[in-house]
């Protein structure tokens, strides 16, 4: 099938503004203000990337910080597994997830793709399945550790039989994952955790897309067919060739309601969009033409009517949903992204978890943090401009703050002569 005309054209930063406005960035939001704001800002963005990696905080802590600022980290852990009311669960998304609990009758169509291949890592013994499902019926919730071990002895990725069986039964739905403790998931079964508005009939693949492409263009603002595909890793389409993903994503985003716009390419355009009063305007009529895409219908309406609002000053996890896509991060920003925690440290750029710094409602810089005790250490600080410095300073205090440390030391400024003004400006915030 294929789009109907865009009446409108988005020039980058169109879609920027759209997209930190979508995100939580851009202008006082109803969630940012809610008492409930870590269970609005997840239902907003869609999905919450999980890591094992800890700097200053786990990264789906970041989240919620750059978003809604000191707010407890008690409180996002609750937020995200309430241990007797689960707004929330985990599964396989973007990456592994934390997910709003109304979207687990649309990933379907992704369980039904793992029980028709059989397997995903390893071989699945039916028999091990059995013993573990019957333990969570006569027992209640278990850690993998309380079915009988998580590893079987060898290296990290060598999986017991139990472990093995209790993240296929996860995979294919027959257990879910909507509470942790200490890092841990705790299994249980989805009758028991799933309110039966939640248990009826699955929804067909194609109920699935539409669904989940509603999520990711009220997510991002604006949406291109390969976004789609990225948010949430829609590679479990059963799709034959790209022409077939397009068709597929194409009849999930007009069955969503999402507008056909047009994404401008200003690199032929001759000059930048003067800002969101020129969505559908004289941009439309200048620009050439670069690529189709769907827009949020709420979120193009802010835009035509020229909304603004304040940009928030916070550094980004590398693992949050703002900066997933790196092509579409350089093309929106100007701002190569990428995350160097496995890459050999004597050829890391930027550092082992670097964080970019938005300012201004762009990336300005990135900092490689570490903790020492009360002290937050910015082991390496690179910043695209003088004047990010000031920015850097109000980032890194209230980055400490947050985490408990009370001192922040610099180490390594790139380029080396805005170390003195970012050391001012520290000496300065608070």
């Amino acid at each position: 099938m294929d789009a109907p005309a865009a009446e409108v054209t988005l020039t980058p930063d169109d879609v920027r503004r759209m997209t930190l406005r979508a995100q939580g960035f851009l202008g006082a939001t109803s969630w940012s203000r809610s008492r409930t704001g870590v269970a609005a800002m997840l239902r907003r963005v869609g999905a919450v990337q999980l890591d094992t990696i800890s700097v200053l905080a786990r990264s789906h802590e970041l989240v919620a910080y750059a978003r809604l600022g000191p707010v407890s980290r008690q409180q996002i852990e609750q937020a995200y597994w309430h241990a007797t009311k689960p707004d929330a669960f985990e599964y396989w998304a973007h990456a592994a997830c934390v997910l709003p609990i109304e979207q687990w009758p649309y990933y379907a169509f992704r369980r039904r793709r793992f029980r028709e291949k059989g397997e995903r890592w390893h071989q699945v013994t039916p028999e091990t399945c059995e013993k573990v499902l019957a333990r969570l019926r006569a027992e209640g919730p278990l850690t993998a550790t309380q079915l009988g071990g998580a590893k079987a002895g060898g290296p990290w990725w060598d999986w017991s039989d139990v472990k093995i069986a209790v993240e296929w039964l996860l995979d294919t739905g027959e257990v879910i994952c909507s509470q942790r403790t200490g890092w841990r998931r705790v299994y249980d079964l989805p009758e028991r955790v799933l309110p039966d508005s939640l248990l009826g009939p699955e929804p067909t693949d194609q109920e699935c897309l539409a669904y989940l492409a509603g999520v990711a263009a009220r997510a991002l603002g604006v949406v291109t067919v390969a976004d789609l595909v990225e948010y949430h890793r829609l590679n479990f389409l059963g799709a034959r060739s790209p022409v077939d993903t397009r068709r597929l994503l194409t009849e999930a985003a007009l069955a969503a309601g999402l507008v056909p716009v047009a994404l401008a390419d200003v690199r032929t355009a001759g000059t930048r969009a003067a800002g969101p009063k020129t969505v559908g305007t004289k941009t439309a009529k200048t620009a050439e033409v670069k690529a189709q895409a769907w827009a949020d219908p709420a979120a193009l309406a802010e835009a035509s009517a020229g909304r603004r609002g304040r940009n928030r000053v916070t550094l980004i996890s590398p693992f949050d949903s703002l900066i997933w896509d790196r092509k579409r991060t350089r093309l929106m920003f100007g701002f190569d992204h990428g995350l160097e925690a496995y890459v050999p440290k004597h050829k890391r750029i930027h550092g082992y978890y670097t964080m970019p710094l938005l300012a201004g409602g762009q990336l300005v810089g990135r900092v490689d943090p570490a903790r020492e005790g009360k002290t937050l250490v910015a082991r390496k600080v690179s910043l695209e401009r003088a004047a990010a410095a000031e920015p850097m300073a109000q980032a890194l205090r209230e980055a400490a703050a947050w985490v408990g440390c009370d001192d922040v030391r610099l180490e390594q400024i790139e380029p080396a002569q805005h170390a003195s003004r970012l050391a001012a400006a520290l000496s300065r915030a608070t």
